[in-house]
């Protein structure tokens, strides 16, 4: 008898813990995607790149808010001969290329040399903080990127970060 009271004391200790996180976690979801999103290409709509990309850029949100926090879904179309810097971002970046060839590569320093052709279909992820950089050659790119918000951009040189210039 003792060991069922023992056994029925901690399911209620488990259950007092338990049933106020899924709760969170369920609320925390509800937040995160209110309404659906179903966009042709024909309805996206494309601006000129936000500021902390070089110009030429364009930009489209697909979902969310890149300056708030919570998913964010956004492409770039980037210009022929066009190239990111090498920067950082503050959260993971999951990148899938839509169209185009991006030359990609880690590092804190540009070296096209290390740079790996990217076409249409390719995905990569990379973590927060992580040196990065690409470029294109005699092609447009379209990427999108999956990213939770806020988003931004942290170039390794200041004087390549288009927002000082």
């Amino acid at each position: 008898m003792k060991t069922l009271m023992n056994v029925i004391t901690m399911l209620i200790i488990l259950m007092t813990i338990v049933s106020p996180v899924s709760v969170a976690v369920a609320e925390e979801g509800k937040k995160m995607q209110q309404t659906a999103v179903m966009l042709t290409p024909a309805e996206i709509m494309w601006v000129v790149g936000p500021a902390s990309l070089p110009p030429g850029a364009q930009f489209a949100v697909m979902e969310g808010d890149p300056k708030s926090p919570g998913m964010v879904t956004m492409r770039l179309k980037l210009p022929p001969h066009y190239k990111l810097q090498p920067h950082t971002h503050p959260a993971d970046e999951r990148v899938t290329v839509i169209s185009g060839t991006l030359y990609f590569a880690l590092g804190e320093e540009m070296d096209a040399s290390k740079a790996k052709a990217l076409t249409a279909g390719s995905f990569f992820v990379v973590p927060p903080k992580t040196g990065m950089f690409g470029f294109t050659k005699d092609d447009e790119a379209v990427i999108q990127l999956n990213v939770m918000g806020p988003w931004g951009v942290t170039y390794f040189n200041p004087a390549d970060d288009p927002r000082k210039k």
